[in-house]
């Protein structure tokens, strides 16, 4: 990209390098994309929610340059912890301390680092460039006594070194591999805005043209500091010595000398940040003789040419901010890390339970994802990223109101596996007892017919029950996809079931020595007032039992006999409340027995003929 070209766009945002990643700061939220471990990106995005005071204070010259210097520094210290979990927290890193830190503090390992990290870099940060630089002017002094805290030469050369050790300390680091990598993200970064705020195209191809080097970088803000720290502390620490020559005591001329350089901070950042953004609206040869130095040192030091890979991750941290900021709708997004187990599914059931969702359905996900028992869950352990993707991924969709068993493609039955998706209703585990009851009914030479079969699962696994015995199964559905479907999960269950398309006994030929039935029961009318994953997401088909939720009964009435051999049984399973209505139906009260499903209600109907 030419420099003579000029800018075709005004951007707001700004940015900061993270480990594998980039931060994009917008007006009303900010985006941190990293690239995992697996080589997947995964974005986080947070609405700003600034208090009122701090949105005014932000607006005021001088003072907003302090409130943005401290709000920088806390979201980037924090934006670096956070990149580090999703890029540390792999199963290499789950060893014995992290186990036992689990399951004996629940502490998350990567949060004892992350706390442990920040406490050093304070304390590097007062070490190299507070102490140290007044150490070896100190040393100087031995040389040349004539330079003491009395003489305004003694802070300007203090200034001096503390410039020096700044450029030395970005050069050092520039050893170590991941700050190399943390500086070609960088370089991402100001190729992104640059690409943007010259009209070229958001692709890798074409950002990577793109100039590294940026006007609002931070490294010339820090650049800029240091110049005004040597003009300001200088003057302000010579004519306080000037006047106050009778403190002799040289560990109270040390803390005053920190105290004048803390008072000064706001100061120092408040007119660096207004120089900043003047420089930065104009490019012309004196206002770019200023900004040399800082471009200089962005150039050499801490940006590095990107791969198309970090340009992706820059390029996916800016355009999530663009579309957060054009629309407030845009729900917030969460890295996907490790964790404290216990933590982890709290967090989960909280989430289901704003949303309306059972929250046993977090314990199902968990349990499935991290292929334990349910009654394991509470045993504490550290959820690694890898099993936290698993159930990430399904929690998203199951909030989005899908059903749970859906979404994991297949249940348990009976002691039968069964697929199931939106063919056909999930089987419920209260119909258990319904294939219970058949398979203790059922003797040598019967002939089975199971109604309105749905995904299959009566009729494969009383199949399966009845393996090895001269006992025949037919299931008939009026759906075609549904009989698709009940056939596949036969031959997942390895068992000989005839199919038939029918409604009810329409296509359905020959006598049975048993007829199970478990039909529509849901009254048309209370089909809206359902909860959302039966209402939108199960076939209407298989719910609705017309105006009074008795219809298919009524039907299976009037030609029952006609399909019942000599002895016959008819098992019906019913909606709550129903089977009083539903025996009238059958004239057979005598004949019929009432039988519980494990919540104590009335649910299914043994009728002998």
């Amino acid at each position: 990209m030419s420099k003579k070209n000029k800018k075709k766009n005004c951007t707001y945002i700004g940015g900061q390098a993270v480990l594998e990643g980039v931060m994009m700061m917008g007006k009303t939220c900010a985006a941190t994309a990293v690239r995992d471990p697996d080589g997947e990106i995964q974005i986080e995005s947070k609405r700003l929610n600034r208090s009122v005071h701090a949105k005014r204070a932000s607006k005021i010259p001088f003072v907003r340059g302090t409130v943005n210097l401290v709000s920088s520094l806390i979201r980037g210290t924090k934006t670096l912890l956070r990149s580090a979990a999703v890029y540390g927290d792999d199963e290499e890193g789950a060893g014995r301390i992290q186990k036992w830190l689990a399951e004996k503090l629940k502490v998350n390992l990567m949060d004892v680092i992350s706390v442990i990290s920040a406490i050093l870099g304070i304390v590097l940060a007062i070490g190299i460039f507070i102490f140290l630089p007044r150490f070896l002017v100190g040393l100087l002094n031995n040389f040349a006594p004539v330079i003491n805290e009395t003489h305004w030469s003694y802070y300007v050369l203090l200034g001096v070194i503390k410039l020096v050790i700044f450029i030395a300390y970005l050069a050092l680091i520039l050893l170590l591999k991941d700050i190399r990598r943390l500086y070609m993200y960088h370089g991402a970064e100001h190729k992104t805005i640059n690409a943007y705020e010259h009209g070229v195209e958001l692709t890798p191809e074409k950002v990577q043209e793109c100039s590294r080097i940026h006007d609002r970088c931070g490294t010339s803000f820090l650049f800029i500091v240091l110049f005004i720290n040597i003009v300001l502390i200088s003057v302000a620490t010579w004519a306080f010595y000037t006047y106050a020559f009778f403190i002799e005591n040289k560990i109270l001329r040390f803390l005053m000398n920190l105290a004048i350089e803390i008072v000064l901070l706001p100061v120092i950042a408040g007119v660096s940040y207004e120089i900043l953004r003047f420089l930065a609206k104009f490019d012309n040869k004196f206002v770019n003789f200023f900004k040399a130095p800082g471009k200089l040192i962005q150039k050499t030091l801490t940006t590095r040419e990107p791969d198309l890979e970090m340009i992706e991750v820059a390029i996916s941290a800016f355009n999530k901010v663009l579309e957060m900021d054009a629309d407030e709708n845009v729900p917030e997004t969460e890295f996907v890390t490790g964790g404290i187990l216990s933590k982890m599914l709290a967090s989960t059931k909280k989430k289901f339970s704003a949303k309306g969702i059972d929250e046993s359905d977090a314990e199902w996900i968990y349990s499935l994802a991290l292929d334990i028992k349910r009654s394991e869950l509470t045993s504490e352990r550290m959820i690694v990223s890898s099993e936290s993707k698993k159930i990430s991924e399904i929690v998203e969709k199951r909030l989005t109101g899908r059903p749970l068993w859906y979404i994991i493609g297949d249940t348990e039955f009976y002691g039968c596996k069964i697929k199931v998706d939106e063919r056909a209703l999930i089987p419920r585990p209260e119909t258990e007892t319904l294939a219970d009851v058949a398979v203790k009914s059922i003797e040598d030479g019967f002939k089975v017919l199971d109604l309105c079969t749905g995904s299959g699962c009566i009729a494969v696994s009383v199949a399966k029950k009845c393996a090895g015995r001269r006992v025949s199964v037919t299931a008939s559905d009026l759906s075609d996809a549904a009989i698709m479907l009940a056939k596949e999960n036969a031959q997942l269950n390895g068992v000989n079931v005839e199919f038939v398309q029918s409604d009810l006994f329409t296509n359905v030929r020959g006598r049975f020595n048993l007829i199970i039935c478990n039909p529509p029961y849901i009254k048309t009318a209370d089909i809206a007032g359902l909860q959302k994953e039966v209402r939108e997401y199960e076939p209407r088909i298989a719910l609705d039992g017309g105006e009074d939720g008795l219809e298919f009964y009524r039907r299976i009435a009037k030609t029952i006999r006609r399909y019942l051999a000599r002895d016959g049984v008819l098992l019906l399973e019913c909606g709550e409340g129903q089977t009083e209505e539903i025996l009238k139906l059958f004239d057979k009260r005598d004949y019929a027995m009432v039988i519980k499903d494990l919540y104590g209600v009335e649910r299914f109907l043994k009728i002998a003929f």
